[in-house]
């Protein structure tokens, strides 16, 4: 099996490091490496909404990430293998990519997700000299980035890292580029991906105890090659059809309330951000199959998004909550999200909307009531409902876990001729309701280096159900099936 050229350098240069810390025979006594063994079983019905053949997934995926880490006095170095083989097309990775879901067809094939395959999830080389304080640390490599409510960053990325995170100060300063997925099934990346430059910084100040305000820049510089459309020769879903810079600018107000661990009787959360920045998009080609008079077009693009919350506790073990969120039509996230947090109070991370629809914040609003239970360090559930609405009735929302198609068939045999994206009804703004369930058991603890805690945010043994149901709404008319699932059982063991 060949791997592409950024595989091999990383796999190359991250085993070389490794292998040249001094520290390294030291590993075995100190338990710096281990295998993480994960089985995910997924059940997934009517994602098309039953407007397609197919839609379902069925299947069990095992999942083996091997990990080593080392260090020598300010310096550590950390790297994480991949190896999984499923009956179907399955997620084992709450990280994935919406497009790598396996539905994305290609010319060459070289994006097409399969049931088999190797990757490289982490490699970095880590310095904690820049300055005395035991929460600072700088990382080079493809690593882990991630904010407490995922809605800026939480993914597996090539950066430049700096972490400060100390008793009342809390800051981040990076820029990221992705290169490559590392994997052997895909070689190619997203078109959103090609030569995007992602810049970014975050401080948080804790100004009186557990209560902490904080700002947050976010910038991205696409200056990807355009590809466009010839009269003739068929395009490709991995054709690049825009580009731009987009800039975000947030204000966060919270009582800590993404830390599962805290004892509050109130906790809240919010933030309001601005998007602001301008974009190309390259024009179809005419009806006619002729070139258009202006190649592409340009645009200027402005938004907003809030998300707020508040979680009461009952007593030890129960809490209680509600939260809105809303984005403007305009408005789009960074592409480094994952919308995943334990805004419910529990160790668990729930996607923020829904995990059956997986919405993003564009031209959406969402309301959401929970509750969540949490006995020792043994168990923790919680239960969640969502509505969902459209700001905008007459425009599109961004990428989720919907991809109803709208038919083209034969009058004569009912065959299907082609397929396109199922448009929403114009003036409906009902997109829906959810009821998502999330219940885990966790066997022991683990305890593994501190420099890690991004990486692996689970303890080291679990059983885990995650699920949502999804009704649909009016706004994707009334030739859709009635409800859609996706469920996951997750096993996790770490050695």
């Amino acid at each position: 099996m060949k791997l592409n050229p950024f595989v091999q350098a990383g796999i190359g240069l991250t085993f070389a490091l490794l292998w040249s810390c001094p520290t390294l025979a030291a590993l075995t006594e100190d338990k710096n490496f281990g295998l993480e063994v994960k089985v995910t079983g997924q059940s997934e019905n009517d994602s098309d909404l039953g407007t397609a053949g197919g839609g379902d997934v069925n299947g069990v995926g095992l999942d083996l990430r091997p990990w080593v880490y080392g260090e020598s006095g300010a310096w550590s170095a950390y790297a994480m293998g991949q190896a999984v083989t499923s009956t179907d097309i399955i997620e084992t990775d709450t990280l994935q990519q919406s497009d790598n879901s396996g539905t994305q067809t290609t010319d060459s094939g070289d994006r097409k997700t399969k049931k088999n395959y190797l990757a490289m999830r982490e490699f970095w080389v880590g310095y904690q000299g820049l300055t005395p304080y035991p929460g600072e640390i700088l990382k080079f490599g493809r690593q882990r980035l991630r904010n407490d409510d995922g809605q800026w960053r939480d993914t597996n990325i090539e950066a430049l890292n700096w972490t400060f995170d100390t008793t009342l100060l809390r800051a981040n300063v990076g820029i990221a580029e992705r290169f490559s997925e590392y994997r052997t099934d895909l070689k190619e990346l997203a078109p959103k991906d090609k030569d995007r430059l992602h810049a970014y910084a975050d401080a948080a100040y804790q100004w009186t105890p557990g209560n902490w305000v904080g700002i947050r820049g976010h910038h991205t510089h696409d200056n990807g090659k355009l590809d466009y459309p010839e009269p003739g020769v068929a395009g490709d879903t991995l054709d690049k059809k825009q580009n731009g810079d987009i800039s975000w600018l947030g204000l966060t107000a919270d009582s800590d309330a993404y830390n599962w661990r805290n004892t509050n009787s109130v906790n809240y959360w919010g933030s309001i951000t601005g998007m602001s920045g301008d974009r190309d998009t390259v024009n179809p080609l005419n009806a006619d199959g002729t070139r258009p008079a202006e190649a592409k077009r340009g645009e200027d693009l402005n938004g907003w998004a809030t998300d707020v919350g508040v979680r009461l506790r009952l007593d030890p073990q129960w809490q209680v909550g509600a939260a809105y969120a809303r984005a403007s039509a305009e408005y789009q996230q960074n592409g480094l999200e994952s919308n995943r947090s334990n805004y419910t109070g529990t160790r668990s991370r729930v996607h923020r909307f829904g995990e059956a629809f997986r919405g993003e914040m564009n031209n959406m609003q969402t309301a959401t009531l929970f509750g969540s239970w949490m006995l020792n360090d043994e168990y923790d559930a919680s239960l969640i409902y969502h509505k969902f609405w459209r700001v905008d009735g007459n425009k599109p929302v961004g990428n989720n876990g919907i991809n109803a198609v709208e038919n083209n068939t034969d009058d004569a045999t009912g065959a299907i001729l082609s397929s396109t994206s199922l448009p929403l009804e114009d003036g409906n703004k009902d997109l829906g309701q959810e009821m998502d369930l999330v219940v885990t058991k966790y066997f022991k603890q683990g305890l593994l280096p501190a420099a890690l805690s991004q990486s692996i945010d689970e303890p080291s043994a679990l059983v885990r159900f995650r699920g949502g149901v999804f009704k649909p709404g009016d706004a994707y008319g009334k030739e859709v099936d009635s409800y859609m699932h996706r469920a996951f059982i997750d096993v996790i063991w770490r050695f």
